[in-house]
């Protein structure tokens, strides 16, 4: 979903168009009060869409969204949701992606990961992919850190794999996603074609950019409700 660089929109997106995942479902909320215009001036609800995909011995459930749940408690309610759905497939696994906001635009972005096992992040601190997180970032906010939390509630190994960009709503953060996309590719063996990616770059940001200015105003509300003025890191 939306977030800081559009990181993780980025990189879902791709996969999913890449390895031509099939949609099982849509998810619509009373938490995203707004519709959108589309390129045909007509308007749509933001949606959630869950996609699976068949990968060598292994079966991905992606979920890839227009915006996020506008504020805590809607945010919990939802993880809690995505939870009993995995569960309900004997899910093993959960990942999510974000960007860790910086003041400009990176031009080697890092990536780093955190996790609720120590386990799970020994598995993807590896090929260049950092664990040494503390002091870089603190509050992971929104779906992508809070699915973690609740997940290690249940026992569920969740991992978060987060690219350094830059800290603007609208930044697409293209190189950003690339990084996360080689190191999802090397520890799953997606075998992914990532120079796809420039050529399919104009229909994502033309997408994303339809839509950030309610994502940002989304994530204002959440940082304004329950988070102090200087969280610069939204997942």
């Amino acid at each position: 979903m939306p977030g800081i660089g559009n990181v993780g929109k980025i990189a879902i997106d791709f996969i999913i168009e890449n390895l031509k995942a099939k949609k099982l479902f849509e998810i619509y909320s009373y938490s995203f009060p707004s519709v959108y215009v589309n390129e045909e001036n007509l308007v749509e609800l933001p949606i959630i869409e869950v996609y699976y995909k068949k990968v060598g011995n292994k079966t991905l459930l992606l979920l890839a969204g227009d915006m996020q749940p506008a504020d805590e408690e809607s945010c919990y309610e939802f993880c809690e949701e995505i939870l009993d759905l995995f569960q309900s497939y004997r899910g093993k696994e959960i990942i999510t992606i974000g960007g860790i906001g910086l003041q400009k635009i990176p031009r080697n972005p890092k990536v780093y990961c955190t996790a609720n096992t120590k386990n799970i992040v020994g598995k993807y601190a590896v090929n260049g992919v950092s664990n040494n997180i503390y002091g870089v970032v603190g509050s992971i906010i929104g779906v992508s850190g809070l699915l973690l939390g609740l997940a290690g509630q249940r026992r569920i190994s969740a991992v978060s794999l987060l690219a350094e960009t830059f800290g603007h709503p609208t930044h697409m953060g293209i190189k950003e996603a690339k990084e996360v996309l080689k190191a999802l590719n090397r520890s799953l063996n997606l075998k992914l074609d990532i120079n796809k990616l420039d050529m399919e770059i104009k229909g994502i940001e033309r997408e994303i950019k339809s839509k950030s200015r309610e994502f940002k105003r989304a994530s204002k509300n959440i940082q304004k409700s329950a988070y102090p003025d200087d969280v610069s890191y939204i997942g």
